[in-house]
C-alpha cells in the first residue's frame, strides 16, 4: 500500500506517520513540498504520484484569523482539496479528506448525522464546507471525515493550553455551554488508515462520515478531566461562551452522530479519556 499524504507537521499527519503499518509506503508532504495555497501544483503532485490512496491531512485551521483571511483560508481549505480530488479522480485513486464539525451552526441538542443540513457560522466553517463540496463534486471515490476538538502531544490544542494555564493558576474560567466530542489525533489517524485500506480494496464506499471521541462533554468538563488526570490543582469555573468573546463564533452543539462510520468501516467512537491519558504519558516522557 502506498499513501500520499498532504501535511507532515499537523497533529493528524504526525500520527499517520507514527502509525503507518509495516510494509506500507507513506509519503508525507509538508508546506515546502506541497503548498496548498497553490492548488494547481498540489493537483500536479497527485497526477504524477504512484500512490494507491491520497489523504489530505493539511488545512488552514486558525479559526479566529480566518475571519480576516477568508480568501486565503478558502484557497487552502476549498480550492486545493477540490483540485487534488479532481486529479485523484482522473487517476481513479481514492481521496480521503478531513473536515470539521464547524460546517454546522451548533443549533439543537442532539448529535448530527452526516446528511444533516449545514450552516457554518464562521469563515473557517464556510471554507471547509466549500472544500467538502469540491471533493464530492470531483467525480472520484472519496471519503470525507468530519471530526471535532482534536488534541495530541503535537502542536497547539486545548489540552496543552489547559496544562499550561492550569500550572500557573488556581482557578480558570472555561466555557460550559458548548458541547462536543474531544478527539485524539491518534484515533483519527487510525481511522484514516482503516479507511484507506478499505477504499483501496473496494470494501469502503464514498461519502461523508463523522468521527469524534466519546463521551460528549463541555469544554469545562473537558478541562476538569485534564486537570484530574494531570493532577493539577486548578479549579474550573463554568462560564457562558458570551463571557469569552472571540473573533469567530463557535457552534454551541458540536455533537456528531458517528453510526455510519461504524456501519461502513467498522470504526467505533474512541474514549477520549483513554487518549488523553496516553497523551499525558507521552508529554511526561518528553519532559
Amino acid at each position: 500500500m502506498k499513501l500520499l499524504v498532504f501535511g507532515s507537521t499537523g497533529q493528524v499527519a504526525q500520527e499517520l506517520r507514527r502509525q503507518c503499518p509495516n510494509g506500507w509506503d507513506m509519503q508525507a508532504l509538508g508546506r515546502t513540498e506541497a503548498d496548498l495555497s497553490d492548488p494547481n501544483a498540489c493537483a500536479a503532485i497527485v497526477g504524477q504520484s504512484n500512490a494507491d490512496v491520497v489523504v489530505n491531512a493539511a488545512a488552514y485551521t486558525a479559526v479566529d484569523r480566518a475571519e480576516a483571511e477568508e480568501d486565503l483560508a478558502r484557497l487552502i481549505n476549498a480550492d486545493a482539496p477540490a483540485a487534488m480530488a479532481r486529479a485523484a479522480a482522473d487517476r481513479k485513486l481514492p481521496f480521503l479528506h478531513i473536515s470539521t464539525d464547524y460546517v454546522f451552526d451548533g443549533s439543537g441538542t442532539g448529535p448530527r448525522k452526516p446528511d444533516a443540513a449545514t450552516n457554518p457560522i464562521n469563515a473557517y466553517g464556510r471554507t471547509k464546507l466549500a472544500g467538502e463540496k469540491g471533493v464530492a463534486a470531483a467525480g472520484g471515490r472519496f471519503a470525507i471525515l468530519r471530526t471535532s476538538w482534536v488534541f495530541s502531544a503535537h502542536g497547539n490544542n486545548f489540552v496543552k493550553t489547559m496544562l499550561r494555564l492550569g500550572a500557573q493558576r488556581d482557578t480558570l474560567d472555561v466555557v460550559a455551554d458548548q458541547i462536543g466530542g474531544p478527539t485524539p489525533a491518534a484515533d483519527i489517524a487510525s481511522a484514516l488508515l482503516t479507511m484507506a485500506q478499505a477504499m483501496a480494496d473496494g470494501s469502503g464506499k464514498s461519502g461523508l462520515f463523522h468521527f469524534s471521541g466519546a463521551p460528549d462533554v463541555s469544554w469545562a468538563e473537558f478541562a476538569r478531566e485534564i486537570f484530574r488526570q494531570s493532577k493539577l490543582r486548578c479549579e474550573v469555573r463554568d462560564i457562558p461562551a458570551s463571557a469569552y468573546p472571540t473573533p469567530a463564533r463557535r457552534p454551541a452543539n458540536s455533537q456528531l452522530d458517528c453510526a455510519s462510520l461504524r456501519e461502513v468501516f467498522g470504526i467505533e467512537r474512541p474514549d477520549w479519556r483513554v487518549g488523553l491519558a496516553h497523551m499525558l504519558q507521552e508529554l511526561e516522557k518528553a519532559a
